[in-house]
């Protein structure tokens, strides 16, 4: 095999590959960043996001009797989506909301909860089979496996749900930003 094979049949698949690698995990990272409303770091990772694919797409058309590279670039591809993920769980950037339905008496739960510095809010409420109790919770995503950990620990069967907020606009939240601090921040609407 020759050296100019060798690039085109190895290593310039390679490079497609690690290239749609990083353009892909950049912009999933890019589309997080968007949906919080990250209005100037979006923008710079979609510039470097775009100059990658660019490169990466010039070389399949100069190349495009090489099937090697159709590979790399379909295999870069699926491998910066599943990193971009990896990437994206590792950062746990935000605020979720958990919402906590449960059967049983509460009292542990909400207590534990508490104990652990997160603000709950209880509402005592009608479901199909009876009488449950519901608690909110808004936290940091960097600790709901925690808030998690507790609610099996103290209400197995509890149902929950989990979703991610854009913007948390007013009143008291135990929102651990500053780990070493557990004060509560007060989160005050424009104009106020």
């Amino acid at each position: 095999m020759t050296h100019s094979e060798i690039f085109s049949y190895i290593l310039l698949p390679l490079l497609i590959f690690f290239a749609r690698i990083c353009d892909v995990t950049i912009g999933t990272i890019r589309i997080i960043l968007v949906s919080k409303g990250q209005k100037l770091l979006a923008p710079l990772l979609g510039f470097f996001e775009i100059l990658i694919w660019i490169i990466a797409i010039s070389k399949i058309m100069e190349n495009l009797n090489n099937v090697a590279c159709y590979i790399g670039y379909a295999a870069g591809f699926a491998t910066g989506n599943y990193i971009g993920m990896l990437v994206e769980e590792k950062l746990a950037m935000g605020v979720t909301v958990i919402r906590i339905i449960t059967q049983k008496a509460a009292d542990e739960l909400i207590k534990n909860l508490s104990l652990a510095g997160y603000g709950i809010t209880n509402i005592d409420a009608k479901g199909s089979r009876g009488d449950v109790n519901i608690i909110y919770t808004v936290i940091q995503r960097h600790d709901l496996q925690n808030v998690i950990n507790i609610i099996k620990e103290f209400n197995p069967k509890a149902f929950y749900t989990i979703e991610d907020l854009r913007f948390v606009s007013a009143g008291i939240s135990q929102l651990n930003i500053n780990k070493k601090s557990s004060k509560s921040l007060l989160f005050r609407r424009k104009g106020k």
